[in-house]
């Protein structure tokens, strides 16, 4: 079949490489069809370039794919619009990811795609496409659900993959990897290419907020990681690598276990990663650090021990303010990620997080505070709707949750107005902190420039 994979514009200038879609761009074309990347993200079309990209050439698969956020299921509405006007509309609309995965029917209606497919997409995606050119029967594809008309069917959800060493790399050769390479991240050098890695697919545990296509987690091996950040350093140049995994901290022994590896193989590469506090012990940090890993993403969340228990983060304020000084004096930035307005919070445990911040912060990201979001298909969505805070999907989407940094659903005792004024404060704050360290390293760099007559110097620029 010909197939067209559409990457959405996010309206940013750099974009993270859509792995997911390469994943799935990837057993697609190992299992013999002809795929098509639409690059919107890195062009900035407008929806009505995709009509016309599709007036004039013939596919008969066309697919999607978008997480939960606001401004995704806005884009996936304007694309669908887009798709089902052209006079070629394929035969076959399908859509993905962990947007419409929680909650398929819902995205159907307002999509008229023809298929979802549910959660993990590789085994899925080539079954339903050999059951359609077989002409077999839809209803025995599992992880799938799919639109006859108005009515909707969602079949039996799709056991994991237990072995994701058998998945392809992503099809690398089907992208502008030129364009993705740019991504800054930080203590990336400007002369330095990055992409992302995944080690592993999952998380071991349960937060409350979070919602994840995946149970548990599944590693992929040492072997299969190393050999394929050689092939990105010597096909790419790539000198940096993010590993997107949703913790690649997952245990003290694997991360043990992957550092000792990049070490043995002489990768020489700079990386970060998401982790852990619980793990952030002085020995490993220091192994990480040996072994490349310049940047830790920390999911702090609260700094508040019932908030924390309250959102099941398995964490402590002990073990977050032990793991971020140990992470520091190992020589890694923490990335320090707060939200707001979870069940039990108050003005009191935003001050406590933002004097955390303030008391850790070592410049290297800019941090501000957003409020927690019920997700579909987190324990929070259907707490809010148990008691009466949400009422479904539609309500959420269309209603609720309107942007990231503005109250989706209030689960304090403030009012709407309350939290906003309170959460502008703290970031007011944060902000001020953030461009005033700014203004002193500038301020230093030019001592340095003028006062040592430093001829290193490149210019003040803002990247």
């Amino acid at each position: 079949m010909r197939i067209l994979l559409v990457v959405y514009d996010n309206d940013s200038y750099i974009h993270w490489f859509p792995q997911g879609l390469a994943y799935i761009a990837a057993v697609l074309k190992n299992n013999g069809h002809e795929v098509t990347i639409y690059n919107q993200d890195t062009h900035h079309y407008p929806e009505k370039h995709l009509t016309a990209h599709l007036d004039a050439n013939h596919y008969d698969v066309i697919g999607v794919s978008v997480i939960a956020g606001y401004y995704q299921h806005k884009k996936i509405l304007a694309l669908a619009k887009a798709i089902n006007k052209s006079k070629k509309r394929p035969e076959h609309f399908i859509i993905g990811g962990h947007g419409p995965t929680p909650e398929p029917e819902y995205f159907l209606k307002k999509t008229e795609a023809d298929f979802v497919v549910m959660g993990e997409g590789e085994e899925t995606i080539i079954e339903l496409l050999n059951t359609l050119s077989a002409k077999g029967d839809i209803k025995k594809v599992r992880g799938i659900a799919f639109r006859e008309g108005k009515t909707v069917t969602v079949n039996n959800r799709r056991p994991l993959i237990e072995d994701i060493d058998t998945i392809p790399w992503p099809a690398y050769e089907l992208f502008p990897i030129e364009i993705y390479r740019l991504l800054r991240l930080p203590h990336i050098a400007n002369n330095e290419f990055c992409m992302p890695v995944l080690s592993g697919r999952g998380c071991t545990f349960t937060c409350n907020f979070c919602y994840r296509m995946d149970e548990g987690f599944r590693p992929r091996s040492t072997e299969a990681i190393i050999e394929e950040i050689k092939f990105l350093k010597h096909e790419y140049q790539i000198g940096y690598i993010a590993f997107s995994d949703e913790l690649l901290m997952s245990s003290q022994q694997r991360t043990e276990e992957l550092c000792n590896a990049f070490l043995k193989a002489k990768l020489n590469i700079k990386w970060d990663c998401n982790g852990r506090l619980n793990y952030a012990k002085a020995d490993l940090l220091k192994l990480m650090k040996k072994a490349g890993c310049v940047f830790i993403n920390y999911g702090i969340e609260a700094y508040d021990d019932q908030i924390l228990k309250n959102m099941n983060k398995a964490l402590t304020t002990k073990q977050i303010q032990k793991g971020i000084e140990n992470t520091l004096a190992a020589g890694i930035s923490p990335g320090f990620n707060i939200i707001f307005g979870n069940i039990g919070e108050n003005r009191r445990t935003l001050q406590q997080g933002v004097d955390f911040l303030l008391k850790y912060d070592d410049g290297s990201q800019m941090r501000t505070i957003r409020p927690v979001t019920p997700y579909p298909g987190s324990p929070l969505y259907y707490y809010a709707i148990k008691n009466g805070l949400l009422k479904d999907i539609n309500d959420f989407y269309t209603n609720k949750h309107i942007n990231s940094d503005l109250v989706a659903v209030n689960f304090t005792d403030m009012t709407d107005d309350e939290f906003h004024r309170a959460l502008m404060e703290a970031n007011q704050t944060l902000l001020a902190n953030y461009f005033t360290k700014k203004q002193a390293s500038v301020s230093a760099q030019t001592e340095q420039l003028y006062l040592t007559k430093d001829a290193s110097f490149r210019g003040f620029r803002q990247s």
